[in-house]
């Protein structure tokens, strides 16, 4: 299988003198073209400062991350910027879309910063509208849509620039079940058919359960690892029996 993302003894530290406190302590991960990776474990484990500098959003302490097999943290500011928005999609909880754009200039932004021509640009966000069904909304604006919604718009801007990776860091967690629900089945959508890679953070059994692999960390490492191998609710029954041995600090959305 191809590796799309590399780390090696990934460490990120705070603090100074004798008051360091490791928030992610010498990770070594290796991340396939077309996974669905999960990443899990209990408040400070160190889950969303993995995925702010797996997508390049902050820096580590030290180590080597290869993106496809480039060294990006010996990339300068402007051409890291290039690579970011060319290679990397983000879904956060909070959708962060614009709302005083439409739907469909908020799916479009990235290709619009990108200065691509705006026949291609509505080919696109025409074929996403369809994808994620957003087809009767896209001239509206965010307040006028759902919370479900709003975070399909968020994943059809993630990906019309066909990044080599999504980050979705707890895309569910302002949702209800049912818009939960949706949305999970948009992201298998897109890397079953799509083939996008997608590592998403999350604190819930049951949004996990829709991953292949999930990684648990806990004190900032790597504390164990599961491998979908079964349909998803009884992955989803192992994912529990795991949380309960952990001790708990991960949810299930019922």
């Amino acid at each position: 299988m191809e590796i799309v993302l590399e780390t090696e003894n990934l460490r990120k530290e705070y603090g100074s003198r004798g008051m360091v406190f490791p928030a992610i302590d010498g990770i070594d991960l290796q991340v396939y073209k077309g996974e669905f990776l999960g990443i899990m474990g209990p408040s400070g484990a160190g889950k969303t400062t993995l995925l702010n500098i797996l997508s390049t959003i902050d820096r580590p302490t030290s180590g080597k991350i290869y993106f496809e097999g480039r060294d990006i943290l010996n990339m300068k500011n402007r051409e890291l910027s290039i690579f970011r928005r060319e290679n990397i999609g983000f879904i956060f909880q909070d959708f962060n879309l614009l709302d005083n754009m439409s739907v469909e200039d908020n799916i479009a932004l990235p290709l619009a910063l990108s200065n691509v021509n705006v026949k291609e640009i509505r080919e696109k966000v025409e074929v996403l509208g369809n994808f994620f069904g957003l087809k009767e909304h896209l001239k509206k604006y965010p307040y006028q849509l759902s919370g479900g919604q709003k975070q399909r718009v968020a994943a059809a801007r993630a990906i019309i620039t066909s990044p080599s990776i999504v980050f979705a860091d707890e895309p569910t967690g302002a949702l209800d079940s049912k818009s939960s629900q949706e949305l999970l089945q948009c992201l298998l959508k897109m890397n079953e058919e799509l083939n996008t890679t997608i590592i998403m953070v999350t604190h819930d059994a049951f949004a996990a359960s829709y991953c292949k692999r999930i990684l648990f960390l806990k004190d900032g490492k790597i504390h164990a690892r599961l491998d979908r191998d079964s349909d998803r609710k009884e992955f989803f029954r192992r994912i529990i029996d795991f949380v309960g041995t952990m001790g708990g600090g991960v949810g299930v959305l019922l």
